[in-house]
């Protein structure tokens, strides 16, 4: 090593270059952060290269045929990462470089890589990724320095697998480039890493949950409009999709070329259940949409409740809209003695039964009532069907056999007893009108509730299989037999 200087170029002729031969051993991919968009490797970086002043005749020497020096006394090449994402002050390893009698030297430092990668996020979390290291001299030209590849694929011989990130294929190539600035050539070795995201991790903590919360959004629609809670159960749902897109937000880079599938998805199922949240404010204003509003157009008692009812596996909608239109709530407003009978007391029935019992009273005379409607005979078996009393005595408390005394008093009693019962009749016509219009709005509710569920139930399983199965596939290049 006398007269040995490590600062120029071990060559006898200076038009010489030496060939410096690359190669790389990965030993392991720590991590890459999609953030900054860096990729960080542990690599065992190989450079061989021959040195004119390094050799010797291992007879002279005791057969030796292969010392190792310390590197820092020895000519070394300046290769550096080009795409390097972290400080170039920091140097490879001190280790030892093996010399042959040839002059050949061999040094292979250890190193930690942090290099630039550009992260495409376009099928998070199904994306695979393709990062480069690109490697050559710093200063020297391709006349003085030539790098090459020792092999064409990396030595995975000690490669450690990563948790989060499968290597698909790792392969090495030799460039040459000329630049703007220099007619010389300027050779390089490029590493390309080819990387598949393991989705394991993202399908149990982000996928899953997600698809959950859109059976949630589901159930707003199965949750009746009486329990009050239909809104803020959507309004919940929706404010946890929001948490989920934030997490993922805080992890993709801040750049605008693409959006994260998983970002997509999140917010076409954001969509959904903001459009739920609106449906169901309509579907509670029909549910609680009394009497004072107009009746429920036909068009739309045909559409809905004839229709969509049977479409929907609502069958019952349609029979019961039509039976409360046509005839009174036989569960609270008959008696039940009458429960099952045909039985509807109206104003005519009421005349008829005062009419006859009038007759009797004024000897057969007839009178006029304030409706207008002439008093006439009737059967006195449809008298006891409706529970009208048939004689004089159960009208004005006078005798059988009193005859047609009470006549004029009579008269104004049954017109006093036939305004009471118009009133109360008109009363219970308005009651039963009104129960009418509550009940028909309701029903559309109920029937807007089950045409909505399965809407949203299909919707939400299209664009679940859609983002989350089909697109993955194909991007992967599967197809479906």
């Amino acid at each position: 090593m006398r007269g040995y200087d490590n600062t120029v170029r071990p060559v006898k002729n200076a038009s010489t270059p030496i060939v410096i031969r690359l190669g790389i051993t990965l030993t392991q991919i720590f991590d890459l952060d999609e953030k900054n968009q860096v990729l960080t490797t542990n690599v065992w970086l190989d450079q061989e290269w021959m040195d004119d002043y390094l050799s010797w005749n291992p007879a002279e020497f005791g057969n030796l045929t292969k010392i190792r020096i310390p590197c820092e006394k020895i000519w070394l090449p300046d290769i550096v990462l080009y795409n390097n994402a972290d400080d170039y002050t920091r140097g490879y390893m001190n280790s030892r470089a093996m010399l042959e009698p040839s002059g050949n030297v061999f040094w292979p430092p250890p190193t930690k890589f942090r290099s630039t990668c550009p992260v495409d996020v376009t099928y998070f979390p199904f994306d695979d990724q393709t990062c480069i290291m690109k490697m050559g001299s710093w200063i020297y030209d391709g006349l003085q320095v030539d790098v090459m590849n020792r092999t064409s694929e990396v030595d995975l011989s000690n490669y450690v697998p990563n948790g989060e990130w499968e290597l698909l294929d790792a392969r090495i190539v030799r460039n040459v480039v000329y630049y703007s600035c220099c007619s010389e050539p300027f050779p390089d070795v490029t590493i390309t890493l080819v990387i598949r995201r393991k989705t394991l991790y993202y399908m149990y903590n982000v996928v899953m949950p997600c698809m959950m919360m859109s059976v949630l959004t589901l159930l707003v629609f199965c949750l009746p409009p009486d329990s009050g809670e239909k809104i803020a159960l959507g309004v919940t749902v929706l404010l946890a999709f929001s948490v989920f897109m934030l997490a993922i937000a805080e992890k993709m880079p801040e750049t605008s070329e693409s959006i994260p599938l998983l970002g997509i998805y999140l917010t076409v199922v954001m969509a959904i259940t903001s459009i739920s949240v609106v449906v169901t404010v309509v579907v509670l204003n029909f549910h609680y949409r009394g009497p004072s509003r107009k009746e429920v157009p036909p068009y739309l008692r045909e559409l809905i409740l004839h229709r969509f009812a049977s479409c929907s596996c609502y069958k019952s909608a349609g029979k019961k809209a039509k039976r409360t239109a046509n005839t009174y709530d036989a569960g609270i407003h008959p008696p039940s003695a009458f429960k099952g009978e045909s039985f509807r007391l109206t104003i005519d029935s009421l005349h008829e039964e005062l009419k006859e019992m009038n007759s009797e009273l004024t000897c057969n005379e007839p009178i006029v009532c304030s409706s207008g409607h002439n008093v006439g005979d009737h059967s006195s078996n449809k008298r006891r069907s409706h529970g009208v009393p048939s004689s004089k005595s159960q009208v004005n408390g006078s005798s059988p056999g009193s005859g047609c005394t009470g006549s004029s008093s009579g008269t104004r009693i049954q017109a006093e007893i036939l305004r009471t019962l118009q009133y109360l009749l008109y009363r219970q016509e308005q009651e039963d009108h009104r129960i009418r219009v509550i009940d028909e709005w309701r029903q559309m509710a109920l029937v807007i509730d089950r045409i909505l569920f399965w809407i949203f139930f299909v919707v939400t399983v299209v664009s679940s299989l859609s983002f989350l199965v089909i697109v993955p596939l194909h991007r992967r290049g599967l197809q479906f037999t």
